[in-house]
């Protein structure tokens, strides 16, 4: 992401000699320190544990403002089918619960 030790450091709040003793491997990555990287920017916590998936998680809301957008593009014809299949998912989902 581009950010300088005190960049990261701020946004996460953690010190500066930390996060050096981090990068020289003098201190070890915790559960604490990967836990307030993927809340401050977003990350999966799997993809930077493991490696696997997506480096990023998208925000809830930045996920439904694009729906609503995508929608809002719709025929109304289509937009009444979205609307169909969104009950009969949650329909199937209520069964499986």
């Amino acid at each position: 992401m581009n950010l300088l030790q005190p960049q990261f450091s701020k946004i996460t709040a953690l010190s500066t000699g930390y996060l050096a003793g981090v990068e020289t491997e003098k201190r070890k990555v915790n559960k604490r320190l990967v836990k307030l990287t993927c809340s401050a920017f977003s990350v999966n916590e799997t993809w930077l544990e493991t490696g696997k998936g997506e480096m990023f998680i998208e925000n809830p809301e930045e996920q439904f403002s694009k729906l609503v957008g995508l929608f809002k593009e719709l025929q109304p014809r289509f937009q009444d089918f979205i609307l169909k299949q969104i009950d009969h998912l949650l329909s199937i989902q209520d069964k499986n619960n």
